[in-house]
């Protein structure tokens, strides 16, 4: 089944085209990136197996626009890999936000459209985009059947204690004040990919899953269940991001509004995109800038990176606690599949857990599979990749066989 996977954000649309037979047993035909959607000059980026890259800058005024050109590009004699749009057969959607109407992926319908829709309130820069990509296909491939597949759905596992906030009830009866959590098809993927690689029983196992990049969140999973995880309401919770300030004392929003004369569009650039690496550091909001500029002996990045290191060991210390134990510590994301240092530091760190961490695994691993700990740990670690887009196609085969 050749599936076509979209995740489109506010100006930007990723894409990659499968050929699915199983879930072990797939290729992947190309994959893409449409950017700059509603600016000056938009650019676009293809890569087919097999065939030379293609990047051309041209105007993509709206994301209807921007999947239009990837259509062609798919069935361009040049850079296609596909004989014509009917090789098609289903398209599966990233969508962020299901609230508490998806705890699994859909297929796409017009009361799944609305539902979507109506969690538009709860993800404000990400649900619209996505609404746009599943109306477009609507309009280009208007027989092939849709799929969302969310980013909250795997936590919808977690308990009331665990997802509720301490504040009047009634604001989660009126607007559904609550934390839902992000990044859950990774986290799944990682944790099930991982107990498989080490041989353990993903659904008997205590798991703690760190996707860590520009974004990121880390998930308490137990015996195959989200139990609890970093981000709330909002994706603006619990880790340092790269510009999102991650956990804050609820004081300083209002205490910065009141000194600083913000509106409430005001302090959510604050928080969402003047904070985290960015504004710590003053450098970068990419953690390769802050780490390279720590070595020259920037104070700031230094201290970014402590303040970070710190935050995702203080959540692997309380999701142990709140587990009673862990058997596997595992690293996703664009930082911790690829940033060693990181991981020796807490490897090093939870040796009185029961972590026997392997320097000589960890060293140099970028981009890879592989355990960090030595034969015999009580407690495992690993580096695993994460795939996203295969567990968005793989969703999309199954319900539509």
């Amino acid at each position: 089944m050749i599936i076509l996977v979209l995740n489109c954000g506010s100006s930007s649309i990723k894409y990659q085209v499968l050929d699915m037979k199983s879930a072990q047993n797939y290729q992947l035909l190309a994959k893409g990136l449409v950017e700059r959607i509603g600016m000056e000059m938009g650019v676009v980026t293809h890569r087919a197996s097999g065939k030379e890259k293609m990047e051309v800058e041209t105007p993509v005024s709206d994301h209807t626009t921007g999947i239009k050109k990837i259509l062609e590009i798919l069935i361009s004699a040049e850079y296609g890999v596909l004989h014509s749009l009917d090789d098609i057969q289903a398209v599966g959607h990233r969508v962020a936000h299901g609230g508490e109407y998806f705890s699994a992926s859909v297929i796409i319908d017009d009361q799944a459209e609305k539902n979507i829709e109506a969690c538009c309130a709860l993800a404000p820069l990400h649900n619209p985009a996505h609404l746009m990509g599943i109306r477009a296909i609507k309009v280009l491939l208007s027989k092939v059947p849709q799929v969302a597949v969310f980013d909250t759905s795997f936590h919808q596992s977690v308990p009331a204690y665990a997802y509720m906030y301490a504040i009047p009830y009634d604001y989660y009866i009126k607007y559904k004040v609550r934390r839902y959590g992000f990044h859950g098809t990774s986290h799944k993927f990682v944790a099930q990919k991982g107990c498989a690689m080490l041989g353990l029983d993903f659904e008997k196992s205590k798991v703690i899953t760190c996707h860590l990049g520009n974004g990121g969140s880390i998930t308490a999973i137990m015996n195959g269940k989200s139990v609890d995880t970093s981000m709330g309401l909002t994706p603006v919770e619990g880790m340092i991001m790269g510009t999102r300030c991650g956990d804050i004392d609820a004081g300083v929003v209002t205490f910065l509004q009141e000194k600083e004369g913000l509106d409430a569009a005001g302090i959510n650039s604050v928080l969402n995109k003047k904070s985290g690496f960015v504004g710590v550091s003053g450098v970068s909001s990419d953690m390769r800038d802050i780490e390279a500029a720590a070595a020259n002996g920037n104070e700031r990045a230094d201290l970014t990176l402590k303040m970070f290191e710190y935050r995702v060991l203080k959540y692997i210390g309380a999701y142990t606690a709140a587990m009673q134990g862990v058997d596997l510590i595992i690293f996703t994301g664009g930082i911790g599949e690829n940033d060693p240092g990181l991981r020796a530091y807490v490897g090093k760190s939870l040796a009185f857990l029961g972590v026997d961490y392997n320097p000589e695994a960890n060293e140099g691993v970028r981009g890879k599979d592989a355990e960090l700990t030595h034969s015999g740990s009580k407690v495992r670690m690993a580096v695993i990749t994460t795939d996203e887009e295969l567990v968005i196609a793989t969703d999309t085969m199954n319900l539509i066989k």
